[in-house]
C-alpha cells in the first residue's frame, strides 16, 4: 500500500485555490470533470485504483509512483502528465513478466512452423521479430491470447461505458494506449488536458494480467 501520511502535509500548501477537477468518467457520464474541494477527497479517489494484493514489488512500487504523481497534482496540476507516462511504464513492465515470454515462444513456434512449410532456414529478420516484441504487441496479446473483454475490465462496469476499452489494445481505436505512450515519452505537445481515466485503466489491465 502506497504510504501516504506523509503527504499530509501538502494539503495547506496548496492554499485557498478553490476546488480541483480532473477530466475522469464517472458511472453514465464518461466525459465528466469531478471535482474535489480538499487533498483528502482527492487522495481517497486515487487510493481506489490501488493495484491488487500479491503482484510483484517491481511492478507495484512503478505503479504507486504514478499515483504519487497524480497525488502532487493537487499542487501542480502539470503532474499528471507525469504521473500518466509513469502508469503505463508500469503496465510495460507487467506486461513484458506476463506475457514476453508467451509471446517469444508463440512466435518462435510461428517463424519455425512457416520456415519449415517453405523448406528453409529462418531469416534474419524473422529472428529479431521474434526477440522484438512491443508495447502494442504485448497489449494485443492480452486480448489475442489471453482473453481479455471488454466485460472483463472493471472501469467499464463502473462507467457504464458504451465503448469498446479493447480497442485502445488492439489498435482499432485512435489513439491507442500504445500511441498514447509513445506521445508522452516523445514529448508530442497535441495534448495538455490528462487522459480521462487512464491511471484506472492502467490499475484494471495490470491486476487483470496477474489474476
Amino acid at each position: 500500500m502506497l504510504p501516504f501520511d506523509y503527504l499530509e502535509s501538502i494539503a495547506p500548501l496548496r492554499g485557498d485555490a478553490g476546488s480541483f477537477s480532473v477530466p475522469w468518467p464517472m458511472p453514465g457520464k464518461l466525459e465528466s470533470f469531478p471535482s474535489f474541494d480538499s487533498f483528502a477527497e482527492w487522495r481517497a479517489f486515487l487510493l481506489q485504483f490501488s493495484l491488487n494484493s500479491g503482484i510483484p514489488r517491481i511492478v507495484s512500487a512503478k505503479f504507486e509512483r504514478a499515483q504519487k504523481l497524480y497525488v502532487l497534482a493537487w499542487l501542480d496540476f502539470d503532474l499528471i502528465k507525469a504521473g500518466e507516462l509513469v502508469g503505463l511504464t508500469a503496465l510495460e513492465l507487467a506486461l513484458n513478466d506476463r506475457y514476453g515470454g508467451r509471446e517469444l515462444l508463440r512466435r518462435r513456434q510461428f517463424v519455425t512452423e512457416r520456415a519449415k512449410q517453405e523448406a528453409r532456414p529462418v531469416r534474419k529478420g524473422e529472428k529479431w521479430w521474434v526477440e522484438n516484441a512491443t508495447f502494442a504487441d504485448l497489449l494485443k496479446h492480452m486480448v489475442e491470447h489471453d482473453g481479455l473483454t471488454d466485460s472483463q475490465v472493471p472501469i467499464d462496469h463502473r462507467c457504464g461505458s458504451p465503448s469498446s476499452v479493447i480497442g485502445l489494445l488492439t489498435g482499432t481505436t485512435k489513439p491507442s494506449l500504445a500511441d498514447i505512450r509513445n506521445d508522452l515519452a516523445h514529448g508530442i505537445p497535441f495534448r495538455e488536458l490528462p487522459w480521462a481515466g487512464l491511471l484506472e485503466l492502467i490499475r484494471d489491465l495490470i491486476n487483470y494480467a496477474y489474476r
